[in-house]
């Protein structure tokens, strides 16, 4: 799966680039172990995650694979909340519509107050909570005309992985804006969740502090992804430095 090496000020200025353009749409992935796993067991879903205009390294692992594979580098890019608090007021600033797609009514109502007081000029378009199962073609076809009455810039997209990089994907020629796969970011924002103390950041850990805190729904994907993870890259490692050893 690609990852490409960005730094946040490229990021930034990627995104409100094509925010600023009047035609097309461009999709935005977050890279983390989850994400890498789920396109290693579904070719599918690598491919859709591959056809995205930019994948940032959300993940300190994505950071250290791409380092010791000898792989360009900058850092990572944390999108939530890291990146969206810088990304926020730079929308604001450019008169920019932003628009929510995801999570339940309630996080989105205290995210959107948030919004309001923090960023006053940030023009919010359509803020919509789909619900949690598959939806009817009506309902899908009413979601897409609200974010285009909205006059939408730049869409966060919040429904988690694999689910949300293959919404964006499916809506590409219908959504003609930026979408940006924003994983848990809502409830995060919302208060929902609580943001992983700073010292888990750089050091890989905040998977363990979110384990922790919400183990009933992240238990079985940690445990399914991360050793799996742990191996595979292991073994692409021990063949990457293998390959690149002189020959006796």
């Amino acid at each position: 799966m690609r990852v490409d090496d960005v730094t946040f000020a490229k990021a930034d200025d990627l995104v409100l680039d094509w925010a600023s353009a009047t035609n097309g749409s461009r999709i935005v992935c977050a890279a983390n172990v989850h994400m890498v796993m789920e396109a290693w067991d579904d070719r599918g879903f690598q491919s859709c995650v591959n056809s995205a205009d930019l994948i940032v390294p959300d993940g300190m692992p994505m950071v250290w694979a791409m380092r010791l594979l000898g792989q360009p580098c900058a850092g990572r890019v944390r999108v939530a909340p890291n990146w969206l608090l810088e990304l926020l007021p730079m929308l604001e600033q450019r008169r920019l519509t932003l628009s929510l797609y995801g999570g339940s009514e309630g996080v989105l109502a205290v995210f959107v107050e948030r919004l309001r007081r923090d960023y006053p000029r940030l023009t919010i378009g359509a803020v919509i909570a789909p619900p949690f199962r598959q939806l009817t073609p009506g309902e899908d076809a009413e979601a897409i005309a609200k974010i285009s009455a909205a006059g939408t810039d730049v869409l966060l997209v919040g429904i988690g992985c694999p689910k949300q990089e293959k919404w964006m994907t499916a809506h590409r020629e219908s959504v003609h804006c930026v979408m940006i796969g924003v994983g848990a970011a809502f409830d995060l924002f919302g208060g929902r969740t609580k943001e992983a103390p700073a010292w888990t950041h750089n050091i890989g850990l905040e998977w363990a502090y979110r384990l922790v805190t919400e183990p009933r729904r992240l238990a079985a994907r940690y445990l399914r992804h991360n050793p799996r993870f742990l191996v595979l890259f292991a073994l692409r490692l021990w063949r990457s430095r293998r390959a690149a050893s002189p020959a006796l």
